[in-house]
């Protein structure tokens, strides 16, 4: 049970500034969400396209879930422009090249114990011993001390000045001690009644569905729903149904084929910095040859995946990092070192995906069709994404058809090209180890100016490009759907938030 709760004695709830979007002028911080309405607000129904595939593990693809239902939080996060902002952590300070001092706010956990440096401490020292390793700390090591009453030393063994960034990553959330009681002995880090968002996640039905009610001690202020019901729904016509009949009131991630269906006003789009990728197997099969590699990407036609998949809600893939992020214009470099392109004489490939997101098994039909005209014989294999990824992790596919989201583990654009295509990257798809990328990534992660950063990402993305282990097919705009008096839902860029203190019907 958990220990009493101290209600808070204020007649209205919270109001913080709300921040400006990116690009669309629609994504709002989770504390900054108007919160004035009625402490005893209705319950929100919300269908998400992912089903939790580890049991809510806090450190993998499921932290992103507990993210976006308002359930965990970081020392920080990412605010409008990309930028680390407070949340558990009201300020920090660079004290050396490896050393960062984080000042905390007054918070409680869900159980009723307050949020100390010691708590903070165990939980960052959790997360650097998962495994697999959460994708934040990909290559990373770094240990956390507490200091005095509210402030915790974080300290790198090697230099990282984009730690504020990463620290925001939805696998760094800070659970209390009681969700690692049983991780010492072999069993699972429980976020359920432990962490610190607005609301508490308090039971699960396997993979279908979670209930989660408000926590009425949230330090940003009482959020005006009770609570939330979630359901996990992949296929993506049977979410947006769901809330045509009023099953549900938000419905992540609606199929372009069904926008035009939603009621006026109810098919909300945000452009994201999600790419959906073909990723080639480098290191086993027919893509091993950078040969081949340079004729599948010269057989695709990008701007008909745009136009007919995805009926105009995408943009014609340039590169690893899309319109979403305004700095990457006009620091794009020309991939050099490009193989010239073989006959593909009927070489057969084997190309996997998964239907959560329902474009992907047709932009993989539309690639086969393009790849077969070149001349290779394609099979396709699409699943579920949690049954299919492991995988495609271990190179089992000659090429995979996926969607990235750029920002979602760090906020840092050189974190995830070190994920995906270093030879000791965590999430490294295609399998790519190339001594130039290395180099290139690596000198991206020493550049501390943010501008010098930039520019060093870009000369990466320009190095990946030219192996051709990657193909950029399109950069996507998400629609989301939501219910005709549904107010205040998070359309963000990132795709780590979706509900919080201002979300109400």
């Amino acid at each position: 049970m958990h220990t009493v709760r101290r209600r808070r004695l204020i007649a209205g709830l919270l109001v913080a500034p709300l921040l400006s979007g990116l690009l669309s002028g629609c994504f709002v911080a989770r504390d900054g969400s108007s919160s004035n309405g009625s402490a005893d607000g209705a319950r929100l129904k919300v269908a998400l396209a992912f089903p939790p595939s580890e049991n809510f593990s806090p450190y993998g693809a499921d932290a992103t879930l507990l993210s976006r239902l308002g359930v965990t939080e970081g020392l920080t996060k990412l605010d409008a422009n990309g930028a680390a902002s407070p949340v558990l952590a009201a300020s920090w300070k660079k004290e050396s090249g490896r050393s960062w001092l984080f000042t905390l706010r007054e918070a409680e956990f869900q159980d009723g114990t307050r949020v100390t440096p010691a708590a903070v401490a165990k939980a960052l020292g959790h997360a650097t011993k998962a495994e697999p390793v959460t994708a934040a700390l990909s290559g990373v090591t770094l240990t956390a001390e507490p200091v005095g009453k509210d402030q915790v030393r974080i300290t790198t063994a090697d230099p990282d000045p984009a730690l504020p960034l990463r620290l925001s990553s939805p696998g760094l959330a800070v659970l209390s001690a009681k969700a690692y009681e049983k991780a010492g002995s072999g069993g699972r880090v429980s976020p359920v009644g432990t962490a610190t968002g607005p609301f508490e996640l308090t039971k699960t039905t396997g993979a279908t569905a979670a209930t989660l009610d408000r926590f009425d001690d949230y330090w940003g202020g009482l959020a005006q729903a009770s609570g939330i019901d979630a359901k996990f729904i992949a296929d993506g016509t049977a979410r947006t149904n769901a809330l045509r009949t009023h099953d549900v009131d938000i419905a992540e991630a609606v199929p372009v084929s069904q926008a035009a269906s939603l009621d006026k006003g109810s098919g909300r789009e945000t452009p994201t910095a999600r790419t959906t990728s073909l990723q080639l197997n480098t290191e086993s099969g027919a893509f091993k040859d950078p040969g081949l590699r340079a004729a599948a990407r010269e057989a695709i036609d990008t701007s008909a995946l745009a136009k007919d998949v995805y009926e105009g809600h995408a943009d014609p893939g340039e590169g690893i990092f899309g319109p979403a992020l305004t700095w990457a214009e006009g620091k794009r470099g020309k991939p050099a070192g490009r193989a010239g392109a073989k006959r593909p004489d009927g070489t057969a490939i084997t190309i996997g995906t998964y239907d959560n997101r329902p474009e992907l098994p047709e932009v993989a039909q539309v690639l086969k069709q393009q790849l077969q005209k070149a001349g290779f014989a394609v099979k396709l294999e699409v699943r579920e994404s949690s049954r299919i990824e492991g995988d495609a992790l271990a190179g089992k596919f000659d090429a995979f058809v996926g969607a990235r989201n750029t920002m979602l583990d760090t906020g840092d654009p050189v974190s995830v090209l070190a994920s995906d295509y270093t030879c000791d990257g965590s999430y490294n798809l295609a399998q790519l180890c190339d001594k130039k990328v290395d180099a290139a990534v690596r000198k991206a992660e020493e550049a501390a100016d943010t501008g010098k950063r930039q520019d060093a990402a870009m000369a990466a993305e320009a190095a990946i490009l030219g192996t051709d282990a990657v193909v950029p097919l399109v950069h996507q705009r998400i629609i989301t759907g939501v219910g005709g008096s549904v107010e205040g839902v998070l359309l963000d860029p990132y795709e780590r938030t979706l509900v919080a203190t201002g979300t109400r019907r």
